[in-house]
C-alpha cells in the first residue's frame, strides 16, 4: 500500500514551470520553422537536438551552459552515428530482419556507452534513455534526407536551446553569478557504480530489444526500440522499491497517455497543430517529470508518438498497439533486471 501511495503522490513544485517553458520553446520554434519551410522530414533531427534543453534544470547560468554544451554535443554524436548507421545498412543491402537485429545490437552499445558518459559527467537526468530513443528512432528511418541537412537541423536546434537556456540573463533580476563550481571527481566507489550501471543498461536494453524483436516477428509488432527505452526506466532510482515503482508507473502512464493520444488523433490535426501538441506535451512532461512520473508519462506518450507521426505517418491503431505492447515488455524486463541481483544473492544464501 505504501508503494501504491508513493506512485500517486505529487512532490512539491520547485520552479518546474521555468524549465517546462524553456523546453517547450526549444522544441516549438524549430519544429514550426520546419513546418513553414515544408521540411517535416527533418523534424526528428530537430526534436532530438531539442533534448539539450532538459539538462541543467536548476543550475546557475554558466554551469547550465557548460552542462548543456556537453549534453548537446553527446546527442549530436548519437544523431550522427544513427544517421550513418541507417545509410550503412541501406547501402549494405541487408534484409529487413538482419538490419533490425543489427540495430538492436548497435542501440544496446549506445545504451551502455552513453550511460557511462552521463554518469561520469554527473548529468541529470541520469542514464541513456534519450540517447537510446534518438539512436534507434533515427537509425530505423529509411531514405533519409542528405546528411548535412539532418545535422544542420540538429545543430541549429541545439544552438537555439543553448540560447534559450541563457535567455533569462536578459532580466537583471534573474541573472545568476557567472561562476562555475569546481567539478567534483568521481570516487572509486562512484566509478565502480557507474560501470555497474552501464552493464545494467546493456543487459536491460539488449534483452528488451531481443524479446521485442522476437515478439514482433512472431506477432507482427514493430518499434522494438520502445521496449528498449522502457526497459531502462526502472534503472534510475534511489532504492529498489523506487525503481520498481518507476517501471509500473511507466506502464500506467503510457496507457493513460494513449487514451489522450487517441483523442488527439481523432481530431485529425494539421501539421502546425501537431507541432503545437508536441510543445504542450513537452511543457507538461517537464512540469511533472521530477514530481509525479505517471502524470509526466501521460504527456510523454503523445509527445513521442506525435513526433513519430510528423516524420513517418502510420496507421494510428498500429502505433497505439505497438506502444503499449512494447512498453509492457520493456518495463517488465527493466524490473527483472533491477530485482535480479537481490534474487541471486538470496539464492546463493
Amino acid at each position: 500500500m505504501k508503494l501504491l501511495a508513493e506512485m500517486f503522490t505529487i512532490a512539491p513544485a520547485n520552479k518546474d514551470h521555468r524549465v517546462a517553458i524553456r523546453c517547450a520553446i526549444g522544441v516549438f520554434v524549430p519544429l514550426i520553422t520546419l513546418v513553414l519551410l515544408d521540411r517535416l522530414d527533418l523534424a526528428i533531427f530537430a526534436s532530438f537536438g531539442a533534448f539539450t534543453g532538459i539538462y541543467g534544470r536548476g543550475e546557475m547560468h554558466r554551469k547550465r551552459l557548460f552542462i548543456q554544451v556537453r549534453a548537446g554535443s553527446l546527442m549530436l554524436v548519437v544523431i550522427l552515428l544513427a544517421s550513418l548507421f541507417a545509410r550503412a545498412v541501406q547501402a549494405g543491402g541487408l534484409s529487413g530482419a538482419a538490419g533490425t537485429w543489427l540495430q538492436v545490437m548497435a542501440t544496446t552499445v549506445v545504451a551502455g556507452a552513453c550511460s557511462l558518459v552521463i554518469a561520469r559527467w554527473r548529468h541529470r537526468p541520469a542514464g541513456s534513455l534519450f540517447h537510446i530513443f534518438a539512436f534507434a528512432a533515427i537509425a530505423s528511418i529509411p531514405n533519409q534526407p542528405p546528411l548535412w541537412q539532418c545535422m544542420l537541423a540538429a545543430v541549429l536546434t541545439t544552438a537555439f536551446c543553448l540560447l534559450v537556456g541563457l535567455s533569462s540573463r536578459v532580466l537583471r533580476s534573474r541573472r545568476t553569478p557567472w561562476e562555475m563550481p569546481e567539478p567534483a571527481r568521481l570516487t572509486a566507489k562512484e566509478q565502480q557504480a557507474a560501470w555497474l550501471e552501464a552493464v545494467g543498461y546493456l543487459v536491460a536494453a539488449g534483452l528488451a530489444g531481443t524479446l521485442a524483436t522476437l515478439a514482433g516477428q512472431w506477432l507482427g509488432f514493430g518499434h522494438n526500440y520502445w521496449a528498449m527505452v522502457a526497459a531502462v526506466v526502472p534503472l534510475v532510482g534511489r532504492t529498489t522499491r523506487h525503481r520498481i515503482s518507476r517501471g509500473v508507473q511507466r506502464i500506467i502512464g503510457t496507457v493513460l497517455g494513449l487514451v489522450l493520444l487517441a483523442g488527439i488523433i481523432a481530431l485529425n490535426p494539421a501539421p502546425w497543430q501537431m507541432v503545437l501538441v508536441v510543445a504542450i506535451c513537452q511543457f507538461g512532461a517537464e512540469l511533472f517529470i521530477a514530481r509525479q512520473y505517471v502524470l509526466a508519462q501521460i504527456f510523454v506518450t503523445p509527445l513521442a508518438l506525435v513526433s513519430t507521426l510528423l516524420v513517418a505517418p502510420a496507421a494510428p491503431g498500429i502505433l497505439l498497439r505497438d506502444r503499449i505492447v512494447e512498453t509492457v515488455i520493456g518495463a517488465a524486463v527493466g524490473i527483472a533486471v533491477v530485482l535480479a541481483p537481490s534474487a541471486w544473492a538470496r539464492l546463493r544464501r
